[in-house]
């Protein structure tokens, strides 16, 4: 279970890192007015998303249903936290899924938000990070 638990932490951790740090390109990637920093930045997006974000939430997944099946499910199943968490966590895909979008407004040059916009959105994994931490130590209900 400790090991389960470990797994679904650094992949969490992992998965964090993307999404508080694409967004940030993103920001750098709105204010670029060169095409040299502009296909700098598509190659750092891409590599980020395909090859640590979406990996990252993936790899969670996996640990996170694991210890659901294996143990979390019968004890914490009639417990109010563990379903705010799991909506949470549907919440964050959605999330994932507009960075994905915003990808490929940038991959094909059809961005139309600015750097501010991006800026906004970076905010918005802290909100998700600080909520699901909390229910998942503090199981306050």
């Amino acid at each position: 279970m400790l090991w389960l638990k470990a797994f679904h932490l650094i992949f969490m951790v992992t998965w964090f890192a993307g999404l508080f740090y694409l967004p940030r390109l993103y920001v750098y990637h709105a204010m670029s007015e060169d095409s040299i920093s502009n296909e700098r930045f598509k190659i750092m997006e891409r590599k980020l998303f395909y090859g640590i974000m979406t990996p990252g939430m993936i790899i969670t997944f996996i640990f996170g249903i694991w210890m659901l099946i294996d143990y979390a499910w019968g004890m914490y199943s009639s417990m109010g936290w563990l379903h705010v968490k799991l909506t949470l966590l549907v919440g964050l895909v959605v999330y994932h899924y507009y960075c994905y979008l915003y990808l490929q407004d940038f991959k094909f040059d059809r961005n139309q938000r600015s750097h501010v916009f991006y800026r906004w959105f970076n905010e918005i994994p802290v909100l998700f990070l600080l909520a699901i931490i909390i229910l998942a130590v503090v199981k306050p209900f």
